[in-house]
């Protein structure tokens, strides 16, 4: 991981009920980039970190991303001519391009699995979703069918949070009840 001044980092929960952190690289220890790296953390604690499983570097650079072109395949309806484009197509300054990450965490005792699974976003709060499955006396012990069944009902369950959150944005913004259908 290399880092400089401005870059965001996130760290992942080491357990489920605790949240992740995130702040910003505000000095580097070496001009090659490598740790350590002094952060400003979101909850105002300046710190000494060296990133380690679960870190995330997220480098935003502002000016890069408005100039990303978005590729327009040739039998787009909104074509008018070579070379031309609709109005419809976004322009440099409105484009917005995101990262969003999705951490999985298993944990298998036995018959029971447990999945945790957060949404690393530029939000200032992270969702977090926990699946579980359990697996029958009468079933062969295989632990992948079990990793699969909790992680995809944690999935699940994040998905309903993040329509839920969008939901109260647009009523938040229009003053309206919303309603977004999940497909």
């Amino acid at each position: 991981m290399k880092a400089q001044p401005g870059d965001r980092i996130i760290l992942a929960a080491s357990h489920l009920d605790q949240p992740t952190r995130h702040g910003e690289v505000i000095e580097v220890g070496n001009e090659n980039g490598d740790p350590p790296y002094l952060i400003r953390w979101a909850d105002g604690h300046t710190g000494l970190l060296y990133p380690g499983p679960g870190s995330i570097l997220r480098v935003e650079e502002h000016e890069h991303l408005a100039s990303v072109p978005v590729p327009v395949p040739a039998t787009d309806p909104t074509m008018h001519s070579a070379g031309q484009t609709s109005a419809m197509l976004p322009t440099p300054a409105s484009r917005h391009i995101r990262d969003w990450q999705v951490r999985v965490t298993i944990f298998e005792a036995g018959d029971e699995t447990e999945a945790n699974v957060v949404l690393l976003s530029d939000a200032p709060t992270h969702l977090s979703a926990l699946g579980q499955s359990r697996r029958s006396t009468k079933d062969r012990a295989v632990p992948e069918i079990g990793d699969e069944v909790a992680v995809a009902r944690a999935l699940r369950h994040l998905a309903d949070q993040l329509l839920e959150t969008a939901a109260q944005d647009i009523e938040a913004l229009t003053g309206e009840d919303a309603f977004i259908r999940p497909s």
